[in-house]
């Protein structure tokens, strides 16, 4: 069902709020999101051919679950599984929908491959897709706009009552940091190496709509949102809130979106395991009557800035007293006690190769890893991640 957002008029000076729908949805069903950089083999730079690449794939998939699309720059293509069932059945999606956008790029001459930034490509370099929105995204945001060289995933799952969204997104929003520190693959940016596993994470949050999502309880605090935004100009409607978490009113969903471009199929299933796992942990323990946790705000803000500059080796805010615990060691201690959870929902295969991202390190690890083995070179860190998209992460354990 579409988002419907509107006002209407009282009389000369009074509104009245036209209620926001959240569209049915089956529980604990995902949705993923994945943003893809187009390269030059040789040189690994980026190029913008999109727009020629879109036509022909758009026409190949109309009749498949999975989506071809464009994004902000022409460097990118975004592919989108339809609803799965489980974890696997979206990344099988994912997996057809690379196959056939292999198939367009291998014989023209292009690379494909992903993570949170781009190691050396500039901003000026980059063309703006001409799209209406886009465009008045950049002339609105200027030179924050136009440095938006970021890819990321977006993992959706379903819940089945609007009035658990909130309550779900607090208790999750804990875990922020968790999610954004396994999927951290941003260590570069334009030719420097940052100190920050996460870079994107720091960048994104200047948009004005993006960032953590505010403190709200219920959905009808939500609306009450929207319609300062959009009567103030802020934005248009519900889809132009960027946050890390969002509500994906058009969807029935939860929109997780804190995360780095992910280098490799097998670790997008991986976090969008841990992610649908906890949705549904959360969705049962409401089901039981019992109150989520939250922290506070400024403890959130904390921990994403922890998460962004040390990755999994951040020690990041547990509980509302302030106790404090390494990412590694939280994590594994979270992967146990849910694992339940996982086998029930189909995804404990998937939700065990998290353990795998803990023990070997996440993309901007590996990343630091072969920049130092080539002397800086930052050329080969592309090239290393354009081996690692097509055959995994097993792919760096075979580098020079």
């Amino acid at each position: 069902m579409a988002t419907r957002w509107g006002r209407v008029a009282l009389a000369a000076c009074q509104t009245v709020l036209v209620k926001l729908e959240f569209a049915p949805s089956a529980r604990s069903t995902v949705g993923l999101e994945w943003e893809i950089m187009l390269a030059d083999p040789a040189s690994g730079d980026l190029v913008g051919r999109a727009p020629e690449l879109l036509t022909a794939l758009e026409a190949e998939s109309a009749d498949e679950r999975h989506t071809v699309t464009g994004e902000l720059l022409t460097n990118t293509i975004e592919v989108t599984s339809g609803i799965g069932s489980s974890v696997a059945h979206a990344i099988d999606d994912i997996a057809k929908a690379i196959s056939a956008v292999r198939a367009a790029t291998d014989p023209a001459g292009i690379e494909l491959l992903s993570a949170g930034s781009h190691p050396f490509a500039q901003w000026y370099e980059q063309q703006v897709t001409d799209k209406t929105r886009y465009h008045k995204l950049i002339e609105r945001t200027q030179w924050w706009g136009r440095n938006m060289m970021i890819w990321g995933i977006h993992v959706h799952v379903g819940v089945e009552d609007h009035r658990k969204v909130f309550p779900i997104i607090n208790a999750l929003a804990g875990f922020l940091p968790h999610l954004q520190s396994l999927a951290a693959s941003s260590p570069f940016w334009a030719g420097e190496r940052t100190g920050y596993a996460s870079n994107r994470a720091l960048v994104f949050q200047q948009l004005p709509t993006a960032g953590l999502p505010w403190p709200l309880h219920d959905w009808s605090q939500f609306e009450s949102f929207l319609d300062d935004m959009v009567r103030t100009g802020v934005m248009a409607d519900a889809s132009e809130v960027r946050w890390d978490i969002r509500p994906a009113p058009r969807w029935g969903t939860i929109e997780v979106r804190a995360c780095d471009g992910m280098s490799t199929l097998p670790e997008l299933a991986a976090v969008a395991s841990l992610i649908q796992v906890l949705v549904e942990h959360f969705s049962r323990q409401l089901d039981e009557g019992r109150p989520l946790p939250e922290l506070q705000a400024w403890y959130h803000r904390e921990n994403k800035w922890r998460a962004a500059r040390y990755g999994l080796d951040a020690r990041v805010i547990v509980d509302s007293l302030g106790g404090q615990r390494s990412v590694r060691e939280h994590l594994s201690d979270t992967l146990e006690e849910l694992a339940p959870i996982a086998l029930d929902l189909g995804c404990d295969r998937e939700f065990a190769s998290v353990s795998r991202i803990l023990d070997d390190g996440a993309s901007y690890a590996r990343q630091l890893s072969v920049a130092d083995a080539a002397a800086g070179d930052l050329s080969a860190v592309v090239q290393h991640l354009i081996r690692e998209f097509r055959s995994g992460p097993e792919a760096s354990t075979h580098e020079t």
